[in-house]
């Protein structure tokens, strides 16, 4: 199991638009550059952004803005947004194992309360990060660099 690349890269969005948005027109093009992808793939992912209520796009002018404060938004709340479990179950179990098999027929007790224990660790750990630890973040390899 892997989160795929859409996550970080939403992140990567939130942070190219905090940094740069009182200096240049942030689009899906200058995202794309950024991130070193297509626009197309940008664009799916505000599109996922949007519907989640995290941000309001304003086609044409490459206006985004976040619907809340940074501090109000979790690397969680990207995750969600981003990556929807099925069924609120970040782990898929295979649909039938064989009840006639003493495993088939217990893996599910031996294994569910595990690994919903697993999923909310994780998701735990991602409620302890906001998009304001990516602007300080930001602003302390910014001053690095100067």
């Amino acid at each position: 199991m892997q989160i795929s690349s859409r996550f970080t890269v939403a992140l990567h969005i939130f942070t190219c638009v905090d940094t740069f948005k009182d200096d240049y027109k942030v689009t899906s093009g200058f995202l794309a550059s950024s991130i070193n992808t297509n626009p197309v793939i940008v664009r799916k992912i505000l599109t996922q952004l949007k519907n989640a209520g995290l941000i309001n796009v304003a086609r044409g002018t490459g206006g985004i803005e976040l619907t809340r404060d940074l501090s109000e938004i979790t690397f969680f709340d990207v995750y969600e947004a981003i990556e929807p479990v099925e069924d609120g179950d970040l782990f898929r179990f295979h649909e039938a194992p064989n009840p006639e098999c003493p495993v088939g027929r217990n893996i599910h007790a031996l294994l569910d309360d595990k690994l919903k224990a697993i999923q909310n660790a994780m998701e735990s750990e991602m409620k302890k990060y906001t998009l304001l630890d990516l602007r300080t973040g930001m602003k302390g390899l910014l001053a690095k660099e100067a």
